[in-house]
């Protein structure tokens, strides 16, 4: 593979020109894309083969009305008035008037009508039946709902929204998380280089990258449903990825420049070795997120695909745009800064770890590792397995109101429901009954009265008829993440021959909060199959790549180690709350999609950093021969350019964690955690330990495995071997003409 990468490293710096119009054009194009279709994402959650789907489906085909979003509304009075009092509930009922003639409202239910008021009588609830699901629903309608409340708010009522759809449900992520990662990376760039523009570049390739991914996304958010937060991982993604890409070429060609190499000749070479691994590691980054398919989600499934999209868009970039910028820069990736506190130590130091690698700081931490191997393995498993015991409490579930903030409107209403009415009222159930077979008039009313008899169930009233359906609401004793209400649900299913028998009726339990429990539950079935998928790939992944058995075994436990941690880590700071106010978290249950997307990101990010470590050190012990100089040697060439990678990732990732999002925020500093901890722990300290104490029977492997086992030289030996062969037969040429 690396001869094929070192021609395409070629055709960049001689056709540089047309590599950075073609790139230009798709940029272009992708921005023309996305402003022509007008995609926008949206949140509409569905999960096939499911029985909350089922009743969707069903009410689709026979009460079209009633299978939209929901919207509950809450008012509520201060000081002495009270929502019955004449002047408030005037207000109320207008209000709700005013609500029943927006488009796309298919019913309203005035708190008054449905008895829904406090005990105190200071708050009332309203709902609002939409005739669209919420992805659906136009902004233009959520801004009259905005004023038609605004009205109301002006006459001293306050008014929040809560439910799957309402004025704000879709709060905007903001630039700053991505321009604070784009700082920060360029300050670890700009220390790892000291040049400005060998800082930069990778910067601007990453955001041509990042630019086509996205518009990319937004264009076909026009022809399907994509969900917001697909946009914020596949940024954070493309663009750490994308630097980190052309980080690892860019780092092997300024190397070889330092050593003299002139540069058209360093480009290609650099592609060839470096690129090498940028496409093992962008490939296994891919697979991993395509495997998201696995649990058969469609949300889950478009978030995988349309990352892996970012993630191949990076990779892209860095093989081909980036060789022709690195040709047009010329020798100023080399052109160093001098600091006014240490002129000339930029330069020194990258002239230091090319000419004398073992005064780097990279060959200290080798010799510290392969000297103190034993006691760095108990200490760094032990560190990893403390960190991740919390991650054997993890509860699964998905946002609702009691997760979101305190300021938000959503947080407001769970929070009075929750005190006035009771937390089941901020998820009622929806039992969709089927009347066609019912033996009598009075089934809908047995079903009812076997409902009210189950157990941890406070109310339960009919909620809308049509077609031969009845809608029955099911409100619980306990709030829509509480373990409770889940029982509840299956307690439901598993009684329905019981609560059924004699009306002739069949139905099925459905709304919002059944649909989080399956939604939860069908993750937490597919995750062991999804981490026996990733562990399987990456066993045969990285032995293709190193062509032996041990090396793919030490990552693969690295792997699992270092992600088990960073769940255990969420576990303890969202759903426990340590540190909660430091960090400025809701607690929460464990986002249900959140250790698959993990298990899939982490595994792609370790195998990058595996390769990238690794395949020095085999590319040292091929030239040396000796197992723990090989270790000590390749972590010098490694670990600076590593240590750079793993620090743009986690300041990304951290960036991203700031966002006062339940979704992006838990899983940003999931990721943060599970890069910095399998960079420095495991591929910087543990699998090197592990190496230095095997030796040489690291790299052992059947003979078979040279006859079945394709050989790609990701480390470029190969490559370099003929580049120096072809250099040594050309010299003399020169000097016979």
């Amino acid at each position: 593979m690396s001869r094929y990468l070192y021609a395409l490293g070629q055709i960049a710096v001689r056709r540089r020109w047309w590599v950075l119009a073609i790139w230009i054009v798709l940029l272009a194009a992708a921005i023309g894309f996305a402003a022509a279709t007008g995609g926008k994402t949206n949140d509409n959650f569905t999960v096939p083969g499911t029985e909350s789907q089922d009743a969707v489906s069903l009410l689709q085909q026979r009460m079209p009305a009633f299978s939209g979003a929901q919207m509950q509304v809450v008012f509520a009075t201060s000081n002495l008035a009270k929502v019955t009092d004449q002047p408030v509930a005037g207000e109320i009922e207008q209000m709700m008037a005013q609500l029943k003639g927006l488009p796309q409202v298919a019913a309203v239910v005035d708190p008054f009508q449905a008895k829904a008021v406090s005990p105190d009588q200071h708050v009332a609830l309203g709902s609002v039946q939409f005739s669209a699901s919420s992805g659906e629903v136009e902004q233009s309608t959520l801004d009259q709902v905005t004023r038609v409340a605004d009205r109301a708010r002006d006459t001293g009522l306050q008014v929040e929204f809560s439910g799957a759809v309402y004025p704000g449900f879709t709060a905007e992520i903001p630039h700053t998380p991505e321009m604070l990662g784009v700082i920060a990376a360029f300050v670890i760039l700009l220390i790892t280089f000291g040049a400005v523009v060998a800082a930069g570049l990778p910067i601007i390739t990453a955001a041509v990258g990042v630019g086509i991914g996205l518009t990319g996304i937004l264009g076909i958010a026009a022809y399907t449903d994509v969900p917001s937060a697909a946009t914020s991982l596949a940024l954070m993604l493309g663009l750490s990825c994308g630097i980190d890409y052309a980080l690892f070429v860019l780092s092997r060609h300024r190397h070889q420049v330092v050593l003299g190499m002139a540069v058209a000749e360093s480009i290609p070479l650099a592609v060839g070795t470096a690129g090498s691994s940028v496409v093992f590691a962008a490939v296994t980054v891919i697979i991993a997120l395509c495997g998201l398919a696995v649990a058969n989600i469609p949300f889950l499934t478009v978030m995988g695909l349309t990352a892996a999209g970012a993630v191949l868009v990076a990779m892209l970039v860095a093989l081909t745009l980036l060789p022709a910028l690195l040709s047009l820069a010329g020798g100023t990736v080399a052109k160093f800064i001098s600091p006014p506190l240490h002129p000339g130590k930029p330069e020194e130091v990258a002239r230091i770890a090319a000419y004398e690698p073992e005064r780097t700081a990279g060959h200290a931490w080798g010799r510290f590792v392969t000297r103190f191997r034993i006691p760095l393995l108990v200490l760094g498993i032990a560190v990893l397995v403390v960190i991740a015991l919390p991650a054997t409490r993890m509860d699964l579930g998905l946002p609702s109101g009691a997760t979101q903030s305190e300021s938000s409107t959503a947080r407001r209403a769970y929070d009075l429901v929750s005190r006035s009415f009771g937390p089941g009222f901020n998820g009622a159930l929806l039992v969709v009954t089927d009347l066609s077979h019912a033996t009598g008039p009075d089934a809908a009313q047995t079903v009812m009265g076997r409902l009210q008899q189950e157990p941890d169930v406070a109310v339960v009233q009919p909620a809308g008829t049509g077609d031969n359906l009845v809608l029955i609401q099911v409100v619980p004793k306990t709030g829509p993440d509480d373990s409770a209400t889940a029982d509840l649900v299956t307690r439901l299913r598993d009684d329905r021959a019981t609560i059924e028998s004699g009306s002739g009726a069949t139905y099925l339990v459905g709304g919002s909060t059944a649909a989080n429990i399956d939604t939860s539950r069908r993750l937490g079935e597919a995750l062991p199959v999804f981490l026996v998928v990733v562990v399987g790939l990456a066993l045969v992944l990285l032995t293709i790549a190193f062509r032996t058995v041990l090396v793919p075994l030490s990552s693969i436990v690295g792997f699992i180690l270092s992600v088990f941690a960073a769940l255990g880590a969420q576990v303890a700071v969202f759903q426990w709350g340590w540190g909660a106010s430091l960090l400025h978290v809701t607690k929460a249950e464990t986002l249900s999609f959140l250790p698959i997307i993990t298990l899939a990101i982490i595994f792609g990010l370790s195998s990058d950093y595996q390769i990238f470590v690794v395949s020095r050190i085999k590319e040292e012990h091929t030239r040396t021969a000796d197992a723990t100089a090989a270790v000590r040697n390749g972590i010098a060439h490694s670990a600076r350019v590593v240590t750079a990678a793993a620090l743009i990732m986690f300041g990304v990732f951290v960036a991203f964690a700031t966002v006062d999002n339940p979704i992006v925020k838990p899983l940003a500093f999931t990721l943060a955690v599970g890069v910095l901890l399998d960079a420095f722990i495991v591929r910087l300290t543990l699998v090197p330990a592990v190496m230095a104490l095997i030796g040489d029977r690291m790299w052992y492997h059947p003979r078979w495995f040279a006859r079945y086992v394709p050989d790609f030289d990701i480390e470029g030996v190969e490559l370099e071997r003929r580049f120096a062969h072809d250099t040594e037969t050309e010299a003399p040429r020169a000097v016979t003409s």
